[in-house]
């Protein structure tokens, strides 16, 4: 048995913030963003929307899209790097606003690779017989925790949800899994503020704790390090040459990223999923909302074979190939 994805679905916010209205806000340019990025704009939540409600949007598009009904669902798997408070799970507040009644529903934080571990969690509860239809929504507010006066990370960062739905298939499905995980780059990439180590104070808030603090330089390393290995290792586990990928799409953070691992795949670009430059980087639901775009536009087709990949905070890693 495997876990085969019969539905996508995304939302992505009405609001464009341009690299030109950035200029406005900090010291940059449109020239240097693209160069660094490839962004060139990117989606921001309107003040009424949450977490939960960008994804609650993505997760009904996904079950139309499959055909599935809400009370058919076993399980929620909700990816998000911050949800809408600590408790309850977001996955919990999605549950009720789509009436996903029979399900259970709990939130993973894998940071940016955060679509990549719910799919891997799911699948095994799907292979192993013991829940029939999941559903994964990676919804993300980015903008609620940039600092709009850090101008090397403001510049990044957008929001957007995207949800698959899957179920129980004798016929194809996800074939390799590969999960990375390195404690020691825990520090290059945080949100300092608001949890047990610094809970929110006036000194926390006016050190600016509460915002996404990052070492570029050695993010852009390890990403590139990790995903780079583990796509070795989920191309080795699966058997496929790596000339029989149909489709890849990589997390959505930097085209000289994306660039670098599509050489090393030796794939032409039109089978690599490129939309940074429209969202900028929504962290764990780059994936979904990329792969209901390559679906809808005809780019991924029944039976194809899709490699995915991120990488992101803690720092986590990893690779998924699977048959659509």
């Amino acid at each position: 048995m495997k876990a085969r994805i019969i539905g996508t679905g995304s939302y992505l916010p009405e609001k464009i913030l341009t690299n030109f209205d950035l200029e406005k806000m900090v010291d940059t340019t449109d020239e240097w963003i693209v160069s660094r990025s490839g962004i060139r704009e990117r989606r921001i939540a309107a003040p009424t929307e949450t977490t939960s409600t960008l994804g609650n949007i993505a997760a009904k598009k996904a079950l139309k899209n499959a055909g599935v009904k809400p009370k058919d669902i076993d399980i929620i798997i909700v990816s998000s790097l911050a949800g809408d408070m600590f408790i309850p799970s977001t996955a919990c507040r999605i549950q009720k606003l789509i009436g996903a009644k029979n399900s259970f529903a709990f939130d993973i934080n894998a940071a940016c690779s955060g679509f990549v571990y719910a799919l891997a969690v799911a699948t095994q509860f799907i292979e192993n017989k013991t829940y029939k239809n999941a559903l994964i929504v990676s919804t993300e507010c980015c903008s609620r925790f940039t600092d709009w006066q850090d101008r090397s990370t403001c510049v990044l960062f957008g929001d957007g949800a995207g949800a698959v739905v899957l179920t129980a298939d004798k016929r194809c499905g996800v074939d390799a899994i590969d999960l990375i995980s390195d404690g020691e780059l825990s520090e290059i990439l945080t949100i300092p503020g608001g949890g047990v180590t610094h809970p929110a104070t006036i000194e926390t808030v006016n050190n600016r704790l509460h915002y996404i603090k990052m070492d570029g330089p050695e993010v852009y390393k390890a990403a590139i390090k990790m995903m780079s290995a583990s796509i070795t290792k989920v191309l080795q586990k699966s058997n496929i040459p790596k000339e029989k990928i149909d489709y890849f799409i990589p997390h959505q953070a930097n085209v000289r990223i994306i660039d670098s691992l599509r050489k090393r795949l030796t794939l032409p670009p039109d089978k690599v999923m490129i939309n940074v430059d429209k969202y900028g980087n929504t962290s764990s639901a780059t994936i979904p909302i990329g792969l209901d775009e390559a679906i809808k536009n005809g780019k991924i087709k029944k039976g194809n074979k899709v490699l995915i990949t991120a990488a992101g905070a803690g720092f986590t890693a990893g690779s998924i190939i699977f048959t659509y």
